[in-house]
Order: structure tokens, then sequence, then C-alpha cells
């Protein structure tokens, strides 16, 4: 298949017209079979959701065949080709069951599913967020292990406080196996810096659930700007200001922000009371919220959240990148996806340029 005259989102991160090579799950120099013509329309890398919850009423902890069908289905028509969804802070018996469902699942259309985010338990209770308190814990690299046995390998992210008893121990061993992130701390500049230096390489929704940067004492923030990690950033309008989203691509440059949904399991439904950990959640438009007003995720998908960066004022050439290849790097995928080059896997999405999906394909099969 070849796709004919798009403007092509190029690895050089800018917008080429050519004509772009699909040979059957992979973008190819050539390619046999019929032409698709995009005409006027921007080829872009499938967008890579590397911290979601859930959507169209489940939730990735529902532990189940049926939610994580319905999660990589609404992905997937709506232009995110991969995720690797968040787990919450629970008990240790129901993670493992969590996390030996998603050992066992294995791809039926829809979004990929690359493997688990653990946002949780090893959190500061004073930076909670929605996160459940009361299965909160300090880091236990043992714990780790055992959930990374049940997943079956698959955990791509382990978020943590750096603060906690034991988070510097726990940072130097799961590296080994995955990213490790910094998360709901309550952390200084010192504390972020030696973290990042020991192996993490991420803070998790930055601004969110840690210190705010200020002049004095520039916290996590600070030390992500200062180290070169990477940095989730929620582009929903409700959790981070337009003129924040800004200064923080200025910060950080367009190479280290990754953008991501946390969305929730009333993204792509109405208003409503929903759930979140097993906790009661009120949703109003993009405002999702828990009984005492803590903002509990979001109700917005990924491609939303990129085409609100643009309308904040990030050229549109940075958001794509900060929400394809920039979250393909942060969990080690980079080689397989995230851009359109050959020998990748030919995930793409087709839009006009008012961001308007036309077509969605993973693995170079149409949606």
């Amino acid at each position: 298949m070849i796709i004919k005259n798009a403007q092509v989102y190029t690895e050089g991160f800018a917008f080429e017209k050519r004509d772009v090579a699909v040979e059957g799950e992979l973008f190819a120099e050539t390619a046999g079979g019929g032409t698709v013509d995009a005409s006027g329309l921007l080829m872009l890398p499938g967008l890579i959701d590397i911290h979601s919850h859930g959507c169209s009423g489940y939730d990735f902890c529902d532990g189940t065949d049926e939610a994580l069908d319905a999660i990589t289905a609404y992905e997937g028509k709506n232009g995110v080709t991969a995720i690797s969804p968040a787990s919450m802070t629970l008990a240790e018996e129901t993670l493992i069951a969590i996390y030996q469902n998603a050992a066992r699942y294995s791809y039926r259309g829809g979004a990929m599913f690359l493997g688990v985010n653990m946002e949780g338990p090893f959190f500061n209770p004073a930076k909670k967020g929605a996160q459940n308190g009361a299965f909160l814990r300090e880091p236990d690299i043992g714990m780790f292990r055992r959930l990374w046995e049940a997943s079956g390998g698959r955990i791509k992210t382990a978020c943590v406080a750096p603060e906690l008893p034991g988070a510097m121990e726990f940072i130097d061993e799961a590296k080994r196996y995955c990213a490790v992130a910094v998360a709901h701390t309550t952390s200084d500049y010192d504390t972020a810096m030696e973290a990042f230096r020991r192996g993490a390489s991420r803070a998790i929704h930055l601004y969110n659930a840690m210190p705010p940067f200020s002049h004095r004492a520039p916290g996590v923030v600070g030390a992500v700007a200062d180290s070169g990690a990477m940095a989730e950033l929620i582009c929903d309008g409700v959790h981070i200001h337009p003129a924040v989203v800004r200064a923080t691509v200025k910060l950080l440059g367009d190479d280290k922000v990754v953008l991501i949904s946390d969305s929730m399991m009333a993204t792509g439904l109405s208003d409503g009371a929903y759930s979140l950990g097993g906790q009661h959640v009120d949703v109003k438009g993009n405002l999702a919220t828990l009984s005492d007003g803590t903002i509990a995720g979001s109700a917005t998908n990924l491609f939303d959240c990129m085409r609100c960066a643009v309308k904040f004022g990030v050229p549109l050439e940075s958001a794509v990148r900060m929400a394809t290849i920039n979250p393909a790097k942060a969990i080690g995928e980079d080689g397989r996806m995230g851009s359109i080059a050959s020998g990748k896997l030919a995930n793409f999405v087709l839009a006009d340029r008012e961001l308007n999906i036309r077509a969605v394909y993973v693995k170079g099969k149409q949606l």
C-alpha cells in the first residue's frame, strides 16, 4: 500500500509532502498493493499514551479482557495507536490479579497494549491526589518484583516518591527492569536531582501532586529542567494553565515533554458519577473530582490533549512530537514505533489541517 500526497510528519519533526510505503505491518521503502490518496491531509505517527486509566466506562484496574478491549477500541478510533495504562494504589493481591490479566492480554484490534504504568503504591500521603491512602506504602522492591512476575515482565514504568525511606535503593534496582518515574511526592530539588542521578528518567504529570516551582524552592520541576529528565504533561485545559504549558515547553524543550491524558473511565461518556481506584468521582465536562474536590484524572483523550496544546500556542510540530516519539522513547519503544520510518510499525493517523481524524491505521490495517 502507498499513502500518496500526504503532508507527512518526518523524523526531522517537520511536515513534508511525500508518499509513504506500507508493506504488511511495517513502513517500508517500497510496497505493492493499492494506493490511498491523502491529498490535503496530514499523516501523523500514531499517538502513544503512556499514562491513562480508562475510558468508555471501563478502567484498566477492572482487570478484565472486556475492559482492555473497550479501552483499546476507544483509543484506537481516537488516534491513539498504543497505550501503557496506569494502575492505581490498591492492595497487593488486587494488583497481582490486574497484572496477571495484563500478562495474558493479546492484541485484538484498536490500540496496541504495551504494558503497565505502575502508578502506586509507593507515594507520599501528603501528595496522594486521587490515590487511595489506605493502600500507600514505602518503596518495596520485593513487592515490585512480585508484580513484575505477575505481569509477565510487562511493567513499562515504576513510579516512586523519592523522599520516602528506601526510595533511592528502589530506583537502583527497579531501573534494571523498566523506566522509573518520580511521582506523588513532596521532594525538594536536591532529593529529586539525586533520584534522577540514580536512574529515574521521568516525572509523572508535572506540577500535579508535587510541590510548586518557585524561585527559592525549585523542587521537582527545577530538577527535571536541570537533569534532562522527561516530564509528563496533562494538557486538558484543567490540570495546567495554558501559559504554564507554553512556558514548560520553552523551559524543557519539546524533546523532553510527554503529553499524556491521565484519562479515567468517564472519557468518551456524558457527565455523571463514576469511580477511580475504588473512589467516587464526579465528572462535569473535562473536570473529574473526588468528593473532597481533588482532581481525579481527566476526561480527555490524548488526541484532544494534543489539540489543546496547539490551541494553547504550542507549535503543531512540537505537539505531535510530544504525543508520539517522546512517549515512545520514555518507555523504550522508539525502536519500533513513534515515527514514520521504514522498518517501524505502520501505526499512523490521517487528519485534516484542523486535526479532525479521517483514518487510523494500526500495524498497517485501517481500524
